[in-house]
């Protein structure tokens, strides 16, 4: 079922409403990297132009973190399910599009005034963002289907199902597909990527579309995993998030499963940057990074996200901001496990020795213990010194980079911070908690989980418009 609300607008007309350079974010976190980051410049001085307020909440398809891992006896445990927190927006031209868990629709609204242009109805939830591409928009929904619309007035254009059949069971206070669309569509070079099921005993499938016509190119079994999360890719590779579980990468071309990385807690946050997989937050809000051609683990951060720039990276905790010289920090770290490495065999050879550890030989490794212990300690002041800065931060659920602010979200409240020194160039207040940001078109969306979209911009560069 469809209904449209026709707004006609010309392509010269919506030109020049743009400001010089706009940026658009055509899906979550901008790009199928997920990199978070746009070359949009917004101002320090941005006001409310609108607020879009759904009737309800969105509907989580999992509630909050456990307590504790009694086997492992971790406490406080990070919440790793947090992709449907809010609704996620993508935000192409003067429109702002976004599915809907509690209403079951995709929703385009214009972004100079926040008015509903068009909404189209599924069977299901819609939980992920849409992506947007080629003048289509793509999204799937806990029916079970995968959705191509015109992006201009919601029409559909193709619809495709990557389960078996039409199955449905109670889900969600719901009735939803046996093999749901908990990913995100992923659209690169032409090909619409997806995967559907969560319940790996019944089967779990990741596709691979046209997205000219939905014609599968493609479509792999995944193994005692669910799709779950945002799918991401690079050139040639397609790395998928499975919940609590660690991500699983494949090869685009063929679906050919390549290796699930063996390090990490789990959690549905990944961003793929070069060669590297970096993901989180674990069990206790943590980012692990792995380079694409090792399924090991290279490196940690204690933090919830990170972002990534060639000279820069960011990184967020529960209570700082930091940003550090990644690339060094990496150098100066795979050194060191190198180290450490060798001081772990230096002190089994010790062992061994037992009675004999006073000998010539004992001597000569105690002095290479205690040369690698100096060695180790510098090498971990200078991973010390790779952060340029650190601020403390109230703001722990999401970030996002502009061209020379980072804007993090948290529990009522929106702030940016400049990315020269990290102090606080604007901050406002909002209803709930931001897990959701994105700018674009001078503007910055902020999505909470109250199940509120707002929309800042420079001051006088429209109307402002009263909240919906």
């Amino acid at each position: 079922m469809n209904s449209r609300i026709p707004i006609l607008l010309t392509a010269a007309f919506c030109a020049l409403c743009l400001p010089c350079g706009a940026e658009d974010w055509p899906t979550y976190r901008h790009d199928s990297a997920r990199s978070a980051s746009t070359a949009e410049k917004l101002d320090s001085s941005l006001v409310e132009a609108w607020v879009y307020r759904s009737r309800r909440p969105p509907h989580t398809a999992w509630t909050g973190a456990a307590k504790w891992d009694g086997w492992h006896k971790i406490y406080g445990l990070k919440d790793r399910m947090v992709f449907d927190r809010v609704f996620h927006i993508a935000a192409v031209g003067d429109s702002v599009y976004f599915g809907s868990s509690v209403e079951d629709k995709i929703t385009c609204l214009d972004a100079t005034n926040g008015k509903t242009r068009w909404t189209f109805y599924t069977e299901g939830p819609v939980r992920l963002a849409p992506t947007i591409s080629g003048g289509r928009l793509y999204a799937g929904s806990d029916d079970g289907l995968v959705y191509c619309l015109k992006a201009a007035d919601g029409k559909l254009e193709w619809k495709y199902r990557p389960g078996p059949d039409d199955r449905r069971i109670p889900g969600n206070e719901r009735m939803i597909s046996m093999w749901p669309v908990r990913t995100s569509v992923l659209v690169r070079d032409g090909v619409a990527f997806c995967g559907a099921g969560v319940f790996p005993w019944e089967g779990v499938y990741l596709c691979a579309l046209n997205t000219s016509n939905g014609k599968e190119l493609w479509k792999t079994g995944m193994k005692n995993l669910p799709a779950q999360g945002y799918l991401l890719a690079s050139s040639t590779r397609l790395y998928v998030t499975t919940g609590r579980e660690r991500p699983v990468i494949f090869d685009s071309r063929s679906g050919r499963k390549l290796y699930q990385v063996t390090g990490g807690g789990g959690g549905t946050y990944a961003l793929v940057t070069g060669d590297m997989l970096v993901y989180g937050p674990g069990k206790t809000g943590e980012i692990s990074v792995f380079k694409s051609n090792r399924k090991d683990q290279l490196a940690s951060f204690k933090g919830n996200q990170m972002i990534v720039t060639p000279k820069v990276s960011y990184l967020l905790t529960d209570t700082r901001l930091s940003a550090l010289d990644r690339a060094r920090y990496l150098e100066l770290h795979e050194k060191r496990e190198a180290l450490k490495a060798r001081k772990g065999k230096v002190t089994e050879q010790l062992k061994k020795l037992g009675r004999n550890a006073s000998s010539s030989a004992g001597k000569k490794l105690r002095t290479e213990l205690g040369k690698l212990n100096l060695e180790i300690d510098k090498f971990a002041g200078g991973m010390r010194k790779c952060f340029k800065w650190q601020v403390p931060s109230e703001f722990p659920l999401s970030m996002i980079l502009t061209r020379d602010k980072v804007f993090a979200g948290g529990k009522g409240k929106v702030a940016a911070f400049e990315t020269r020194k990290g102090g606080i160039a604007w901050e406002k207040k909002v209803r709930g908690n931001v897990y959701g940001l994105a700018a674009a078109s001078g503007r910055l969306y902020v999505s909470t989980d109250d199940g509120s979209i707002y929309c800042y911009r420079a001051p006088g560069s429209g109307k402002e418009e009263a909240r919906r």
